[in-house]
């Protein structure tokens, strides 16, 4: 059990590092601005009052330290997204990664932004809302492909 937290830890937040770095590299070659960590915080702030969808979640009440739990929220989800791939992919897994298993998690991850996150937030099923969906969704795939071959590389370095 030791070696699955220590695996789950370890390959979540450097994966998770890896699609922040991405995002800075986005920024900076291209100006698109990286995910809003303090609204995010705010909306999981929300959820044990019971308020999961929000029509805005910039109007919603701040929540203290919302930025800080924004990127905690963030590092733990990939901790647990890393988690349930090892959990799929089998104990065989670690000692012999294969990128099938964290493709597979990262791209049904988007699921989570699309159908949770961004409706919680006011943005719509898939950023609907928003008037540069498509681009949103774009991003998405991609970020989270990225995360699934970041998950990929550190299982296959910590094996």
């Amino acid at each position: 059990m030791v070696d699955f937290i220590w695996r789950a830890v370890v390959i979540g937040l450097a994966a998770t590092a890896v699609i922040d770095l991405w995002a800075l590299v986005l920024k900076r070659a291209f100006g698109i601005p990286p995910a809003n960590w303090a609204m995010v915080g705010r909306w999981f702030g929300h959820l044990p009052r019971g308020t999961v969808v929000h029509a805005d979640i910039a109007k919603a009440e701040p929540i203290a330290n919302e930025l800080a739990l924004g990127w905690l929220c963030h590092y733990a989800v990939g901790i647990l997204f890393a988690a349930a791939t090892l959990v799929l992919a089998g104990p065989a897994w670690r000692l012999a990664p294969t990128p099938a298993w964290p493709l597979v998690v990262g791209l049904v991850t988007v699921g989570c932004g699309w159908f949770i996150l961004q409706p919680g937030m006011g943005a719509g099923i898939a950023a609907s809302r928003r008037p540069n969906a498509g681009q949103i969704r774009a991003l998405n795939i991609v970020s989270h492909t990225i995360f699934g071959l970041a998950m990929f590389g550190v299982a296959w370095v910590v094996r």
